[in-house]
């Protein structure tokens, strides 16, 4: 059996980013490999001494003296609790179905021996080429491993330019990778103006899996409500201006509210598989995610999308999967929230999920050297 290995962001902390992982694996492993998913390790940080860091508090206004002892021992000390068990839980569902392997690789030393081990090397999908997550490491781009084995597989940049300090080497890695796709139009767009070339834009692995296959491996949420609820599930925070438009909402509709990205709600201790099983279950979703909105097409779930709370712009991704499923008025500036929220038709997405699967299958089968049989 020929092996693949899978080149991702590694982490325990994003539902998007396991569940991605999760189904780029299933899919290449039904097209008959061997599949391991790489752990890429990053510098350690560097901490502050403790005595730098004694004299940057005592030399501190009172206010901000007292305001930082606060957050060290009660605020912090609370969440840093709180995210040690939703870590375990990211663990467990990635020790379940996801088969990782730890080589000892860095991010900043290219591994020399590791060409040999695998057929084949996919990068993707999820943000591998932010350069505010990798600092352009070469790791993602597969410059270890001899170029007939490099393939990517829906990748994203995550923002819409490429800083130029970082230009030049984009510019030379991909142009070395023989079989280059991604996640954007606007990730496609920087790799036209970098290198020359017209790429394919692909859907998220997610989406490669169906309603069924993710039913089967969905796990009862803990602390899901008996009842109906909305779910809100916010990475930025929930926009300040909408926070009481939701409530009211949901309090004529007689809802509970789920709010699964903030960590002072119980809802927060929930791992990928719970992910899952809430979105199936809601009623509708209020989402600024990537995988949040798929996961509400996934489910045929009335949803809406709010442009994130965040300094980096990164909506590329999300407009391209709106435009790609003919959903734009789903996003808040296109709609009335309370005319529109629960107002969806979902009747022309098969067809269209049906076209994009195929194509990326068609995709993968073409760099993997497989035929159909006839």
């Amino acid at each position: 059996m020929k092996r693949i290995a899978v080149i991702t962001l590694n982490g325990y902390f994003n539902f998007g980013n396991r569940l991605q992982n999760y189904a780029l694996q299933e899919i290449l492993k039904s097209l008959g490999f061997h599949v391991d998913t790489l752990i890429i390790k990053s510098k350690p940080k560097e901490i502050p001494p403790m005595s730098k860091r004694i004299i940057n508090l005592i030399t501190s206004p009172p206010d901000e003296i007292i305001r930082r002892l606060v957050y060290r021992f009660l605020i912090k000390k609370r969440e840093d609790k709180i995210e040690n068990v939703r870590t375990r839980l990211f663990r467990k569902f990635t020790y379940k179905y996801i088969r990782e392997v730890d080589y000892g690789i860095y991010d900043y030393d290219e591994p020399q021996i590791l060409s040999d081990r695998y057929d084949y090397f996919i990068a993707g999908s999820d943000q591998i080429w932010n350069p505010s997550y990798t600092k352009g490491s070469s790791i993602y781009f597969l410059a270890f491993a001899k170029r007939h084995k490099r393939i990517t597989y829906a990748p994203s940049f995550g923002v819409p330019q490429i800083p130029s300090e970082y230009q030049e080497c984009y510019k030379r890695m991909l142009s070395d990778i023989p079989y280059l796709s991604v996640r954007e139009e606007a990730g496609a767009d920087i790799i036209k103006n970098l290198t020359g070339r017209t790429v394919p834009v692909l859907v998220d692995p997610t989406l490669l899996l169906t309603k069924e296959q993710w039913m089967a491996i969905a796990k009862k949420a803990r602390y899901k409500p008996g009842g109906q609820y909305l779910l809100t599930y916010f990475l930025g925070g929930i926009p300040d201006n909408y926070k009481k438009r939701i409530k009211a909402i949901a309090k004529k509709r007689h809802l509970e509210i789920v709010n699964l990205g903030d960590i002072k709600e119980k809802y927060y201790l929930a791992g990928p598989d719970e992910f899952i099983d809430y979105i199936k279950d809601s009623t509708a979703v209020l989402t600024d995610s990537y995988h949040g909105t798929i996961f509400s097409i996934i489910f045929n779930k009335p949803f809406v999308v709010f442009d994130r709370v965040s300094k980096l712009q990164m909506f590329s991704r999300i407009d391209t999967l709106l435009n790609t499923f003919n959903l734009q008025a789903r996003k808040i500036e296109n709609m009335s929230l309370e005319r529109d929220l629960f107002r969806i038709d979902f009747s022309h997405i098969p067809h269209i999920l049906e076209k994009e699967r195929s194509k990326s299958m068609a995709y993968l089968k073409k760099c993997l050297k497989i035929k159909d049989a006839d």
